[in-house]
């Protein structure tokens, strides 16, 4: 059973490649852009493409069984239909709720023809490195509402729920809702790496519009938006589900722990 990761060098995509192997999948397919810069395990076939360009997709699909598919909404549906033309019996979609900003990947997996699993995770524990320069820097986080709250989640605990749908039966149709173990607020994350880091870390919160400006550096055009996100979050927090553990059969990674395994780079 060839099983084909897409965006297999992305941050949630290579994480894939390595919970597949764990598994013990012995015909895993990566698709890559460049093969030269690649650095995947031994025995894992290399597949030159990008499903942001349909047309490079070319003999990609031969012989896969199932598929996961990267977050990339523009170009779904036509890698999707390259994907059902093949014979791909079964695909493993990362995006987000159908009314969210990536929901489109949604009716586009569901319209395709190919049995599915639709993985929906909350906010990445990785997006905590937002504040790294500042903490490096700074001894401190410059940030707007504090009091933000979700159930943040690690990218390998999403990558291990999604080898678990690809290589095992029971999936199908299914969408899972994954976040960490507990919801959080801002300054409660910052506290945390703080303490991983073995000192106090303090969240000076600042206006919406300051906080806009300060992310700006990082961010770009997405500033905006993404402080208006944790606005809503203030008065409707998200809360964590027992997905990841039901799937996995251990508990979901804690963001203490992630913060400790990850110290290095807020040092």
């Amino acid at each position: 059973m060839t099983i084909l990761v897409t965006g297999a060098t992305g941050s949630v995509g290579r994480l894939v490649v390595d919970q597949l192997l764990t598994l013990g999948a012995t015909d895993v397919r990566a698709l890559v852009r460049n093969p030269a810069k690649a650095t995947l395990p031994v025995g894992v076939e290399v597949a030159t493409g990008y499903v942001g360009a349909p047309g490079t997709l070319d003999g990609v699909f031969d012989c896969v069984e199932r598929l996961y598919l990267t977050s990339y909404a523009e170009t779904a549906a036509e890698v999707l239909a390259l994907a059902h033309k093949a014979g791909v019996q079964h695909v493993v979609s990362l995006s987000g709720e159908r009314e969210s900003w990536w929901g489109s990947i949604v009716d586009d997996v569901e319209a395709s023809g190919i049995a599915w699993t639709h993985l929906w995770p909350g906010e990445f524990m990785e997006n905590a490195t937002l504040w790294s320069d500042q903490i490096r820097t700074t001894g401190q986080v410059r940030d707007g509402y504090a009091a933000s709250a979700n159930a943040p989640i690690a990218m390998d605990d999403v990558a291990a729920v999604a080898a678990v749908a690809l290589v095992q039966d029971g999936h199908v149709g299914q969408a899972y809702s994954l976040t960490g173990p507990e919801t959080l607020t801002r300054a409660e994350k910052v506290a945390l790496i703080g303490r991983a880091l073995g000192r106090d870390v303090p969240y000076v919160e600042l206006s919406r519009d300051d906080a806009i400006t300060e992310l700006s550096v990082s961010m770009g055009e997405y500033a905006e938006w993404y402080v208006d996100g944790e606005k809503d979050l203030v008065d409707h927090p998200q809360q964590a589900t027992g997905a990841v553990a039901e799937l996995l059969g251990r508990p979901a990674t804690t963001f203490a722990d992630w913060a400790v395994r990850n110290a290095t780079l807020f040092r």
